[in-house]
Parts: C-alpha cells; sequence; structure tokens
C-alpha cells in the first residue's frame, strides 16, 4: 500500500502553487499543514485527480491516478462540501453509494453503519437542510467513507464541529490508519498533532518538512508559526 508523489507541479501562467513535490505515503495518518495559499489544497485536488498536475505523477500501487481503479480505493472530503439540501441524511449516502457502483443492499448496511459512526442514525430520515453545519460535517465524512477506502483525503475535515466532536472524529481518523493512507489537512494544529504518523508542512507550493513529530522537538504549533511568519 503505496501513495507515490513524484515532483509533482501544478503552474496558473505565472503562478506556480505546487512546485516539484515528491514524497511516497504509507499505510498510517498523515498531517498537512500550511498557511492559506501555501497549495495544500490544490495538491489534494491532483491527489483525487480534480485537477491534472502540470508536470509529474501521482499513482497508488502503480495505478495512476486518471484510472478507474484509483477512484474506487479513493475517498475525498473536501473543503467546501457539497449535499443536495431536499434529501435525507439516509438517502443522500445511498445516493452516493449508487454513483460510486456500491450494490443497493450492500450500501444500505453500510450507510446505516456510517450514520452510527457519525452519530446522525437518530436524524437519519432528516432533510440535509435542517442539519448543522456540524452535522454536515460529519454526514460529509460518511460518504467519504462510503466505499472503503484505502486513500482517504480529507480537507479541514473538523470544520464547524465542536471539540466533543472534534475528539470523536480524532478517535475515528486514528482507527482508519490502522488499514489505510489517510491524508488530513486542517489548520488546527492540535488535531493533527494527536493523530498524524508523520507532519507535512508546505510553504509557497513547496514541502518545508516531513517527517514524525514528537514532543522532543518542541511544540508544533509554534513550529508552524516560525515557518509561516
Amino acid at each position: 500500500m503505496k501513495l507515490t508523489i513524484d515532483r509533482v507541479s501544478k503552474q496558473y501562467k505565472n503562478l506556480i502553487a505546487v512546485d516539484r513535490i515528491s514524497v511516497n505515503l504509507e499505510k498510517g495518518v498523515y498531517g498537512l499543514l500550511g498557511a492559506n495559499g501555501a497549495g495544500k489544497t490544490t495538491l489534494m485536488r491532483m491527489i483525487c485527480g480534480i485537477l491534472k498536475p502540470t508536470g509529474g505523477t501521482i499513482s497508488y500501487d502503480g495505478i495512476d491516478v486518471s484510472e478507474e481503479a484509483y477512484r474506487a480505493i479513493l475517498g475525498y472530503l473536501p473543503q467546501d462540501f457539497g449535499y443536495y439540501p431536499e434529501f435525507s441524511a439516509a438517502d443522500f449516502l445511498l445516493y452516493l453509494a449508487a454513483l460510486k457502483g456500491i450494490p443497493k443492499a450492500q450500501a444500505k448496511r453500510k450507510a446505516e453503519e456510517l450514520l452510527e459512526l457519525v452519530s446522525l442514525q437518530d436524524v437519519r430520515h432528516k432533510k440535509v437542510k435542517t442539519f448543522s453545519g456540524g452535522m454536515k460535517q460529519r454526514l460529509g465524512i460518511a460518504q467519504a467513507l462510503l466505499n472503503e477506502p484505502k486513500l482517504l483525503v480529507l480537507d479541514e475535515p473538523t470544520a464547524g464541529l465542536d471539540p466533543k466532536e472534534r475528539v470523536r472524529f480524532r478517535e475515528l481518523i486514528e482507527n482508519l490508519g490502522k488499514e489505510s493512507i489517510v491524508l488530513l489537512s486542517t489548520h488546527i494544529v492540535s488535531d493533527i498533532e494527536h493523530i498524524a504518523d508523520e507532519i507535512l508542512m508546505m510553504r509557497e507550493g513547496q514541502l518545508i518538512y516531513h517527517g514524525k513529530w514528537d514532543g522532543r522537538k518542541g511544540d508544533l504549533e509554534q513550529f508552524y508559526l516560525q515557518q509561516n511568519a
């Protein structure tokens, strides 16, 4: 199980959003940090096949990002999670499961399991438009897990969650990282510090730090602020 990012770049006219990043990710949780404009979301969108790199390649166990087999192992929660307001939570998950090609009986079981996992089982028949921001975010996390992804990409997944929900989410991600590659981007440094096996830090499109982090290296948030001062 390996995600290979090889000299990946993305350029928009005179702006280099991602600049020749190379990194290999194996099973575990990876925290991605960087200020606004550092290139985090651009990199994640390329990893998810939404944006095409200007240069370089992205593959999972030799499967290129452009292939259908790659999409089959991918789960993605974008920063701006779209939803259908008239759908109930259960119907929304079943609809997305159908788009992913998951058989109906399996989809129904998985949807119920995920709604319980994100504590939405009691409101599964309520319309999504009635949900709070935190509830919608939990539904977004559930849809990203529908196909039991081996590669899970989460862009600001704890946005809108209260402190108690964030703790539950961190526990969930820790467990997922035992069987999958999880790439998690957030501006909440403490979320990453608690659960990430390794830290990746970006600045101006470049990867400026990649490695494990422990208390002996000092305070992660302080280090992050120094790098972006």
